[in-house]
């Protein structure tokens, strides 16, 4: 296999990423037509669709969820809101944090839906997903954040 170099992958990147945005630019603008839809996207929303992908689709957008906002939290940059109730409770009553969140998410959720706001057996399963997997995942992230932070500090 040939070694690429970073120019030539830098440049290979920057042409996959402005090809996929002209791509989509054109799917977006089919699907804004209101008259059908590409190929291949009619493939990609028929399994969306069907019943087993879409508990699929919605474990794993959990998942990635609870690992994108453990990176945010660990981080140290920021913490949006709804993370941030769960941090200081967690940390001031001195309780894991996946089930903190999950009493929280539960909380947002039902006064919410209260209030009016839609909620749905997937906001049941993220409430109950999304903090049990940010607590395996606060750990992992952690180590990310100060590999990536001690490598810039280190030049």
């Amino acid at each position: 296999m040939r070694r690429t170099r970073w120019p030539e992958l830098t440049v290979r990147l920057l042409l996959l990423l402005a090809g996929l945005t002209i791509a989509h630019l054109g799917v977006t603008l089919f699907l804004k037509s209101n008259l059908g839809s590409d190929p291949f996207n009619v493939l990609v929303q028929g399994l969306y669709w069907a019943l087993p992908w879409r508990l699929l689709a919605l474990v794993a957008g959990c998942v990635i969820l609870a690992f994108g906002m453990t990176i945010v939290i660990r981080s140290e940059a920021g913490t949006g809101p709804n993370d941030l109730v769960a941090v200081v409770l967690s940390d001031r009553l001195k309780k894991p944090f996946g089930p903190v969140r999950v009493g929280v998410d539960l909380c947002f959720a039902l006064t919410g839906w209260v209030l009016g706001g839609v909620a749905g057996v997937g906001t049941v399963v993220c409430a109950g997903l999304v903090g049990p997997c940010a607590q395996v995942f606060l750990p992992v992230s952690g180590r990310l954040c100060n590999a990536c932070l001690d490598r810039i500090r280190r030049g």
